[in-house]
């Protein structure tokens, strides 16, 4: 509550700087590190920072005056282009950790090409990287961040307590999201297209309440964990449908005659995603948890006195309607 109630006392501004500093910092730490190459996981932590990052800028925007340089067309690119090799690096993890030591010598060695592919894009993503960290559009953006959070602008919304417009930062947070495609899909291969959308959804989902959090306590975290377990199943879904195309590619004949073993393991993982995808799916969508959900984004908002007391039926009344 502690933390509510000086997250609560900030204006929007400075509820976002604060969370702006926090990716910007992170990725100044990583980026010597992720240059160099060495640690995938560290990659990954930036990965999570630039998205986070722009994720927030686009919620707040409204509320900041920000630097010219720093746009969403160039944080899209940023994310696109550590995206690539984190993919990369999450496709060639699963097939030498997770599925060659349970296969049998003969496969393990008919992989050695499809390994030594992933190796070579991997490289080659990784100076893509390397070029966007080392670009005069990344420095100039970032660097033109940090004297903005030294020295913040703000909007005349942005210069407001926060705590009194917590409902219209929120308000676009699931806007559309259970009206996707994704969720009706039966027949995954079929569309694939709405499926990695409605990922992509989620994760900005996950995101836009992490931000909101401090101001809404715990009732909105058992679905930013949701979100986060849906996004997750469905990510490993796909990633698991373009290591079967990457292995289609390099190893001749059809994979059941090839390399049975690995064909198994692909097909049991991909139905262990879908089911689990499928019954989350039973979980989240029904009317009455669309309500529920409703509910938690508006039950943790505290005003006081009449407002306190019109909120309430105003909850209640949204209850009630469904």
């Amino acid at each position: 509550m502690g933390l509510m109630n000086r997250c609560s006392g900030l204006s929007s501004g400075v509820f976002a700087q604060e969370l702006i500093h926090a990716h910007v910092t992170k990725l100044v730490q990583l980026q010597a590190s992720v240059a160099s190459g060495k640690d995938t996981e560290l990659l990954h932590q930036m990965q999570i920072a630039m998205h986070r990052l722009r994720t927030t800028l686009n919620q707040f925007e409204p509320g900041l005056q920000l630097p010219a340089a720093v746009n969403d067309q160039r944080l899209a690119k940023w994310v696109r282009r550590l995206g690539m090799a984190r993919d990369l690096d999450v496709l060639r993890e699963r097939l030498e950790d997770g599925f060659l030591p349970q296969l049998p010598a003969v496969e393990a060695k008919a992989l050695r090409p499809v390994l030594k592919q992933l190796r070579r894009e991997r490289e080659q993503a990784h100076a893509h990287v390397v070029e966007v960290l080392q670009s005069r559009s990344y420095l100039v953006g970032l660097g033109q961040l940090q004297r903005w959070l030294k020295e913040p602008a703000f909007t005349a919304l942005g210069e407001q307590p926060i705590s009194q417009w917590v409902l219209e930062w929120q308000g676009a947070t699931l806007q559309g999201l259970f009206m996707q495609p994704g969720w009706q899909t039966r027949r995954a291969a079929a569309e694939t297209e709405h499926l990695l959308e409605l990922r992509r959804q989620l994760i900005q989902v996950s995101y836009l309440l992490e931000n909101l959090a401090p101001l809404q306590g715990a009732a909105t975290a058992p679905w930013i964990n949701r979100f986060k377990h849906g996004q997750e199943l469905l990510g490993e879904w796909n990633d698991l449908q373009v290591l079967q195309g990457a292995i289609h590619d390099q190893v001749p004949g059809k994979l059941e005659n090839t390399l049975p073993q690995l064909e198994w393991l692909l097909v049991q993982n991909q139905r262990y995603c879908w089911e689990h995808w499928r019954e989350l799916v039973d979980e989240l969508l029904p009317h009455r948890q669309r309500r529920k959900l409703r509910f938690a984004l508006l039950s943790e908002l505290r005003p006081a006195g009449l407002r306190s007391w019109l909120r309430t039926g105003l909850i209640r009344a949204l209850a009630w309607l469904g």
